[in-house]
């Protein structure tokens, strides 16, 4: 049997409040009610943490990031205190890249300052679109001009990595203005865009209450084609389902996801995933959902939604959930070390795959998952480059399909 090996870590800080709940959201997000309890709710965090270390002892943090609700609502000053208490208690790599994503209708001048000086490096704007009118019917809190500003701000405090996020297949959103929208975004120069399909979420106001004019399924998909080949001319290659990014600026948190990678979850409603070499086993964790109730119970087994071991044969499904929205494939070698797994595990849905034309064979010839150590197939991330397999563009439009096979019996 291969052996499971740790793969790089990541840590994920979930900060839930924001101005408004979003009517498309589907986050775990809640209404910000009076002044927010910033210190106690890093203080929560701050015990979560030590919880959790022991499933980390000794392993280097590659990345950060900080996702909401809207992070940009804690002032720096609070940011910079919970990166204090997490680097006196893990190893953080050099460089590592530290993200927080922010609502353009929270920024205030000094604080993007604040933020790079506490250690932030990246950071992801939710912009979703520079339609004023889709924003009103978006929910969201920001205008265009606020949002061009809010990056503007960021660049004048030196921040040049960051991403913009935008959306397509809006209410009543035509070809041309989902292509006037990429063109304002590449305006503002950011390194990253993520660039994905309103979808109607369950347990969302538009899942309940859906709006009028959302684009048919062939109109989105004209859409993806168009902004694909546009952002693909502007110079952004895309490397996942929806992240397109310029030449060594895709995002190293998310790749670790996609990669199968671990990372903890650390927050109100946070997921983690880590994986033990010495007990050969997957674990995923997640923490009380409410805000409230989260910072009552953070630091004691009482704060957990769910502590489970992924079963084996969930594993292969698990994997590909995440490898298979990535452009650049995996190798069997590579599902070994992440699952503990044998290549045999998926081998029938893996020829059913190559049979239907939705994953190839790329270079190398060692996807059997032997022998590799003598060809240099495992880059200098750690990550097996050797004998991949990857998904066809039938593949990639078929992406749950091709999933579910390897869901097993």
């Amino acid at each position: 049997m291969p052996a499971l090996i740790p793969p790089p870590l990541s840590l994920y800080v979930h900060l839930p409040w924001c101005v408004r709940k979003c009517p498309y959201c589907d986050f775990n997000s809640h209404q910000a009610k009076g002044e927010l309890p910033f210190d106690a709710y890093i203080d929560a965090l701050v015990r979560d943490l030590d919880q959790d270390l022991p499933l980390v002892w000794g392993r280097v943090v590659h990345s950060v990031f900080f996702g909401g609700g809207t992070p940009s609502l804690f002032p720096a000053e609070a940011i910079d205190r919970f990166l204090q208490q997490a680097s006196a208690r893990l190893r953080f790599a050099p460089n590592a890249e530290v993200t927080l994503e922010t609502n353009p209708g929270t920024t205030e001048h000094g604080r993007f300052d604040g933020y790079r000086a506490a250690g932030v490096n990246r950071l992801s704007f939710g912009i979703q679109t520079f339609n004023d009118d889709a924003l009103k019917r978006l929910g969201r809190i920001h205008d265009s001009a606020e949002a061009e500003r809010a990056v503007k701000m960021a660049q004048d405090a030196g921040f040049d990595n960051f991403n913009i996020d935008l959306m397509y297949a809006l209410p009543g959103q035509t070809l041309a203005a989902a292509e006037h929208d990429l063109e304002r975004a590449f305006a503002l120069q950011p390194a990253h865009l993520s660039h994905y399909q309103l979808t109607l979420e369950p347990n969302t106001v538009f899942f309940a209450r859906p709006p009028q004019g959302i684009p048919d399924e062939d109109s989105a998909w004209d859409m993806q084609e168009h902004c694909q080949a546009l952002l693909a001319q502007a110079g952004f290659d895309q490397y996942e389902v929806s992240a397109y990014a310029r030449p060594g600026r895709q995002s190293a948190h998310n790749l670790n996801y996609w990669r199968f990678g671990d990372y903890l979850g650390i927050g109100a409603g946070a997921h983690g995933k880590i994986s033990s070499g010495a007990e050969q086993n997957v674990r995923r964790r997640w923490k009380l959902k409410h805000p409230q109730a989260y910072m009552d119970a953070a630091g004691s087994p009482a704060s957990f939604g769910g502590d489970d071991i992924i079963a084996a044969d969930r594993l292969p499904f698990e994997y590909m959930l995440n490898l298979l929205r990535l452009h650049e494939g995996f190798s069997l070698r590579d599902f070994q070390s992440r699952t503990g797994l044998p290549a045999a595990a998926i081998d029938v849905p893996l020829q059913q795959a190559l049979q239907r034309g939705w994953l190839e064979r790329v270079g190398g010839g060692h996807d059997h998952g032997h022998g590799c150590d003598d060809h240099g197939c495992a880059g200098a991330d750690g990550h097996d480059h050797g004998g991949l397999l990857r998904p066809t563009e039938l593949g990639r439009r078929f992406t749950n399909d091709v999933v579910e096979l390897f869901l097993g019996e």
